[in-house]
């Protein structure tokens, strides 16, 4: 039976008793030794699906062992032909996966979903251009403006927004990087301005979130959706 990987952790990690992975009825979890490393490992479904219910199951095994010490955690759906392989893949990569348990040690990452409220965003844009302001304002009076020339003042409010966006990407940044030993930027996705990672030390965990409160607080117009502590899955690779 093939062998399905949750993640990697030094050979002396102590899994709890009877932890149970994923699968219907839910599959053992064991550990598989390389060397002085050990994968967190169970034996596969005949075919793993991303339900909620093995999305949640992956993400525990990870989150227990990771109680005693730093675990690389492998994404959803990792499998391997057997244990051998799995062996001879820890031992393969042994100083990479050592220098990136070191790495991580300690801390746990952060997601950080952000956009724009456009009704505020608009009223940010209008107030900081006080031609684009005058022309809004001419555009509401009663006798109103005749045609347009050059650029129309949607137009011309399309890309005052637009430059508004990469700015305040690089401000959201700016602000939160300081307190973290890594930030990686995900695909932006329908509708936000940024999707970013950040890999925090746990003793810096309550800074970190008091510095998103205090962005939302000074910046109206963002709304910023955080999600963490998590495994540090976007940190596994070396950045």
């Amino acid at each position: 039976m093939s062998t399905y990987v949750y993640g990697i952790a030094p050979a002396d990690r102590e899994l709890p008793d009877a932890i149970e992975g994923i699968g219907d009825p839910p599959m053992p979890v064991r550990t598989v030794r390389g060397g002085d490393l050990v994968a967190l490992c169970s034996d596969a479904p005949p075919e793993p699906k991303a339900e909620r219910r093995d999305l949640l199951a992956h993400q525990h095994v990870v989150i227990e062992a990771a109680k005693d010490g730093p675990v690389l955690p492998l994404r959803f759906g990792g499998i391997s032909p057997d244990d051998a392989t799995v062996a001879a893949v820890l031992k393969e990569h042994h100083d990479l996966y050592v220098e990136r348990l070191k790495a991580l040690e300690g801390k746990d990452e952060f997601n950080l979903k952000v956009h724009h409220d456009e009704e505020a965003v608009l009223h940010a844009v209008l107030a900081d251009d006080p031609d684009l302001m005058a022309r809004h304002a001419a555009g509401r009076a009663p006798d109103g403006e005749g045609p347009e020339e050059g650029p129309s003042f949607g137009e011309l409010v399309a890309l005052a927004v637009a430059d508004r966006e990469k700015a305040d990407v690089a401000l959201v940044e700016r602000t939160l990087a300081p307190y973290a030993a890594a930030v990686v930027r995900g695909p932006r996705g329908a509708g936000r301005l940024a999707d970013l990672s950040f890999l925090v030390e746990r003793d810096r965990r309550e800074e970190f979130l008091e510095a998103v409160r205090t962005l939302h607080q000074e910046h109206a117009h963002l709304r910023e959706q955080v999600t963490g502590p998590l495994p540090p899955y976007s940190f596994v690779q070396a950045g």
